[in-house]
């Protein structure tokens, strides 16, 4: 028997990693304050490092939200799937053309663009939705601020958040050969 309410237990695994860095900036920063010699530089190292993760693991919460929508997604080495009843598919980030937030539905979505192949639309609110953060961050000029701001300033519209950059020439030989 569990004295921890289903919903606030899954509120602290969410926060987890903050909750960790948070412990070990408090230990780092104790030992900062009271010791000396090698512990005294340990401490401040600790405590600079747990701020950092802190930091990092914040916009991590911050990306993801509930997981109560439909589907489940999965990022394994650079390819992220998405499983559901009524659509799914899979793209490697390294074929990924283009990153759209769409919010002009009462279910906002991730649009993943590839060359020559249906977009996948990836509702936000999916199980498993927060590891697209990793993956959308390991994208070329694409940082987690601009991210994160999408989802604050979509409200109704479809933002391009990212687009690869490509050689203009070859898509334009491309397209006058396909039509």
């Amino acid at each position: 028997m569990s004295f921890v309410r289903p919903e606030a237990r899954a509120a602290l695994f969410r926060v987890r990693e903050l909750i960790v860095a948070g412990g070990l900036g408090l230990i780092g920063l104790y030992w900062g304050l009271t010791a000396f010699g090698v512990l005294f530089w340990l401490g401040w190292l600790i405590l600079a490092a747990s701020v950092v993760m802190f930091f990092t693991f914040l916009q991590r919460v911050w990306f993801g939200g509930r997981e109560d929508g439909p589907g489940y997604v999965e990022v394994i080495e650079g390819q992220i799937t998405y499983y559901s009843a009524l659509s799914g598919g899979t793209v490697a980030v390294r074929e990924l053309r283009q990153l759209v937030y769409d919010a002009r539905e009462s279910e906002h979505q991730w649009v993943l663009r590839q060359p020559q192949l249906p977009d996948l639309q990836i509702p936000v609110s999916s199980k498993g939705a927060p590891e697209l953060f990793d993956a959308f961050s390991a994208l070329p000029g694409l940082t987690a601020e601009r991210l994160l701001a999408a989802q604050r300033c979509a409200k109704g519209n479809a933002l391009v958040i990212w687009q690869r950059e490509r050689n203009l020439a070859i898509d334009s030989a491309r397209s006058k050969d396909h039509s």
